[in-house]
């Protein structure tokens, strides 16, 4: 997958999150669903997400056999990154609770869910 294709179904992917974090609320209005900053975090998690795919990217098509360090090189910072950002946002949000801890986690697994697909997609087209 080019990582012109790559943007466009990302972009893609992030609209139809973005669209079901609309709905929820409206589809169950007596819950809350989302913490207050839930937005930060959706943009958070998916420019980083974005960064991180870049990186495994060009680490693949500068160095191909150094493809198995750039996908981990890119799994150790997007892990740094949101265990930073986890840090600072609980230390500045006292009592943020499993509504925080929800929607951090759920995001970062969707999107990494997406990164992970691409990424095989990718290995797919190098193994034929």
């Amino acid at each position: 997958m080019s990582l012109k294709r790559f943007i466009v179904y990302y972009l893609l992917y992030t609209a139809f999150l973005a669209g079901i974090s609309i709905l929820l609320p409206v589809l169950f209005p007596s819950n809350k669903l989302f913490c207050n900053q839930f937005w930060a975090i959706f943009s958070f998690v998916a420019v980083i997400t974005c960064i991180a795919y870049i990186l495994v990217h060009l680490g693949i098509k500068y160095q191909p056999e150094a493809g198995v360090m750039a996908i981990m090189a890119s799994i150790a910072f997007k892990m740094l990154f949101c265990l930073t950002f986890i840090l600072v946002y609980g230390s500045k949000a006292k009592g943020i609770g499993l509504t925080f801890a929800f929607n951090f986690f759920s995001l970062y697994l969707l999107f990494s869910f997406f990164e992970i697909y691409s990424l095989l997609l990718n290995l797919r087209h190098q193994n034929k």
